[in-house]
C-alpha cells in the first residue's frame, strides 16, 4: 500500500473523475501546451496505476465536500462523500494483484521502496517551499519542513555535512539562471547518485546535463569519483521541450550548447570561489589510530621505557622544526639514574625574522616536516597536515593553466636534445598534437618512425625525467583521444607535466619554503585537492586534539 496525502487546493467530483479516464490528456485550459509550468502527472498515468490495482483519491477543495472516488483494477467500484481535510489522498493497494505477469518484474521491496524515496527526496529538493515527510512501515523516515534555504534543504536530504562542504551557486546568461549547491571537488562519492538536476522545477535525468557536470569537475577528481551536486535551471518556457519522454525525466533545449556551457562555467566561477578549501570531515577509524600508550619495555630494548613519548609519528615525531626542549637529556630523575638514546633531534633553523602569527592565515605557519612528506602548521584553530607533492601538483597545474590562457607556458631549451623512443602509434599521437603541446612549453619534432626528439620543456617544471614525462603523455593521449574534447585532453596533458614537475615527497624543505606553499594555497583555486580529487591538507581541531588528551 502507498498513500499519498496534501493539504493542496484540492478536486471537485467532476474533476476527479476526469482525471481518472483514459485519453484525458490535455487537461489544459487552452492550446498553450509550451507554458505548462506545473509538474503533474503524465495524463494516463492515474487511470494506468488505477487500471492494475486497487485505486481510491479522495479530495476536498476548501470551502466544499469532500468526495470519494474508488476503481478496482479498472472498474468503478464505489463513490461517494468522504470526510477529511481540504486537499487530496490517494491510496494505491494490491498493485499487480491480478496481473501476476506485470508483478514478476517488481524488483524487491527495499529496492521498490528506495526508488519511492528517491522520487520524493527530487520533489522535496524542488519545492523548498513545501514541506515532504514519508514513513515506512509506521516509521517516519524522511522529514523536511517547510520554508528551508535551497542549501539547507539538499543537506536534509543528501548528506548533512555537504553544508559545511560545498558552494552555492547563482549563474545567468542569456535569460537563463543556474542556481543550486555543489559539492566540493573532496566531497565526493564512488557512484553518481547523488547528482540531482531540474529543470523549471521538474527533476530530470539529462545526459547533456550530467555531460556537463562531469566536464566543470574535469581533472579535479579522480575518474572513479562522482561529485554531490542539485542544480536547478530557470528556462523560459519556448527554450525547452519537457514533452519529449513519457515519464518526463529528460529535456531537450533549444540551445543545447548555451545550457551545457551555462552550468560549466557556472560550476567552474563557484568553484574557483572555493579557494583552498578542502573536506574538513575527522575520520573515526582515523582518529582512533592516535594514541596515547607508551611501548613496552621489551618492544625496544634499546630505549628506556620513559622515553616512550606515545607520540603517533614515531621515530619522525622529534622534526617539529625546533630542537625539543627535552634534546639530550640522560636521565629524568636525579634519584635514579638512567642511560638510553635520546629522542632524535628536529632540524633546527636560525630565525632570520619573527615567526608569524597563526591567527593570520587560514593555513597557519609552518612548524615542520613530517616523514619528510607532510608539512605540519600550526593554525588560529588548530593543527594542519598537508601532503606537500599533492599541493604542489595541484598549484603547478593552476600555474600552467593561467599561462597557457595568456599566450603560452615558456619552454626552456635543452642544451642536448632528448630522443624518446616509443612505438609508433604513440609517435603519430604525439606529432598530430605537437603544436598544442608547444603551448604548454613541451617542443617535440618527429625523429624517425618509433622515436621523438624533445628540444625543450616547459620552464616551471625545472629538470625532470624528459622520458616519463613524454611517456606518460602518450598514455595520456591514447586512453582519452577519441571520449573528451580537445580542451579535456589538454587538461589532461597539462595534470600529467604538474605532476612532473611538483614537489617529491622525501624531499627536505625549509620552513620559509614549506610557508612559501601554504601562502600561494590560500590565494589559488582548487588547491584544496590535488588533480586526483584527493584533499591536499586535513586540519585537527583544537577540540580533536582535546579530545586526544581527555581534556574534553
Amino acid at each position: 500500500m502507498i498513500e499519498v496525502t496534501d493539504d493542496g487546493c484540492g478536486m471537485t467530483p467532476a474533476e476527479m473523475a476526469l482525471a481518472l479516464e483514459r485519453h484525458a490528456t490535455s487537461k489544459l485550459p487552452d492550446d498553450a501546451i509550451d507554458a505548462v509550468t506545473t509538474l503533474g502527472f503524465r495524463g494516463e498515468a492515474l487511470p494506468s496505476i488505477a487500471s492494475v490495482s486497487r485505486f481510491t483519491v479522495e479530495s476536498r477543495p476548501r470551502g466544499a465536500d469532500g468526495w470519494s472516488r474508488t476503481v478496482d483494477n479498472g472498474a468503478l467500484a464505489a463513490e461517494g462523500p468522504a470526510a477529511l481535510p481540504p486537499g487530496t489522498r490517494v491510496r494505491v493497494e494490491g498493485l499487480f494483484e491480478k496481473v501476476p505477469a506485470r508483478r514478476k518484474f517488481l524488483r524487491s521491496t527495499r529496492s521498490e521502496y528506495a526508488a519511492c524515496l528517491d522520487v520524493v527526496k527530487r520533489l522535496a529538493m524542488a519545492r523548498p517551499e513545501i514541506g515532504f515527510s514519508v514513513e515506512h512501515d509506521g516509521r517516519r523516515v524522511l522529514s523536511v519542513q517547510e520554508g528551508m534555504d535551497r542549501i539547507a534543504r539538499v543537506a536534509a536530504l543528501t548528506d548533512r555535512d555537504l553544508a559545511a562542504n560545498s558552494v552555492g551557486i547563482d549563474f545567468e546568461r542569456e535569460g537563463i539562471v543556474l542556481g543550486g549547491v555543489a559539492g566540493l571537488p573532496t566531497f565526493n562519492r564512488g557512484v553518481a547518485d547523488h547528482q540531482y538536476l531540474f529543470v523549471n522545477g521538474r527533476p530530470v535525468k539529462d545526459r547533456l546535463l550530467t555531460g556537463a557536470v562531469r566536464g566543470a569537475y574535469a581533472e579535479m577528481l579522480a575518474r572513479d569519483r562522482h561529485p554531490v551536486v542539485a542544480l536547478f535551471l530557470d528556462v523560459p518556457p519556448d527554450q525547452v521541450d519537457v514533452n519529449v519522454h513519457p515519464a518526463k525525466t529528460e529535456v531537450r533545449f533549444r540551445d543545447p550548447q548555451l545550457a551545457r556551457g551555462l552550468i560549466v562555467s557556472g560550476l567552474r566561477r563557484a568553484l574557483d570561489g572555493a579557494g583552498h578549501r578542502s573536506v574538513q570531515r575527522p575520520d573515526a577509524a582515523v582518529m582512533g589510530l592516535w594514541t596515547s600508550e607508551a611501548l613496552a619495555p621489551d618492544q625496544n630494548p634499546s630505549r628506556h621505557p620513559s622515553e616512550s613519548w606515545g607520540l603517533p609519528w614515531g621515530s619522525d615525531a622529534g622534526n617539529l622544526g625546533e630542537t625539543p626542549a627535552f634534546a639530550g637529556v640522560t636521565s629524568l630523575s636525579d634519584r635514579r639514574p638512567t642511560f638510553f638514546t635520546p629522542p632524535p633531534q628536529a632540524r633546527a633553523e636560525p630565525a632570520a625574522e619573527p615567526v608569524p602569527a597563526a591567527i593570520s592565515y587560514p593555513l597557519g605557519v609552518a612548524r615542520g616536516q613530517v616523514a619528510r612528506t607532510y608539512i605540519v602548521a600550526e593554525a588560529e584553530d588548530g593543527l594542519v597536515l598537508v601532503d606537500q607533492h599533492a599541493a604542489h601538483e595541484r598549484l603547478v597545474l593552476e600555474r600552467m593553466r593561467r599561462a597557457v590562457s595568456s599566450g603560452g607556458v615558456a619552454s626552456q631549451a635543452l642544451l642536448l636534445p632528448e630522443v624518446v623512443e616509443l612505438d609508433e602509434p604513440a609517435c603519430d599521437r604525439l606529432e598530430a598534437r605537437a603544436g598544442e603541446l608547444a603551448e604548454f612549453g613541451l617542443e617535440l619534432e618527429r625523429f624517425g618512425p618509433r622515436a621523438m626528439l624533445v628540444r625543450a620543456t616547459p620552464a616551471m617544471l625545472g629538470k625532470g625525467d624528459v622520458i616519463a614525462l613524454v611517456t606518460d603523455i602518450a598514455d595520456e593521449l591514447a586512453a582519452f583521444d577519441q571520449a573528451l574534447s580537445l580542451k579535456e585532453k589538454l587538461d589532461h596533458v597539462a595534470a600529467t607535466m604538474a605532476c612532473h614537475g611538483s614537489v617529491r615527497a622525501g624531499r627536505v624543505l625549509s620552513v620559509a619554503e614549506m610557508n612559501a606553499l601554504l601562502r600561494e594555497m590560500e590565494v589559488t583555486p582548487h588547491s584544496g585537492q590535488c588533480n586526483h580529487g584527493r584533499p591536499t591538507w586535513v586540519k585537527l581541531a583544537h577540540g580533536d586534539i582535546e579530545k586526544l588528551f581527555g581534556r574534553k
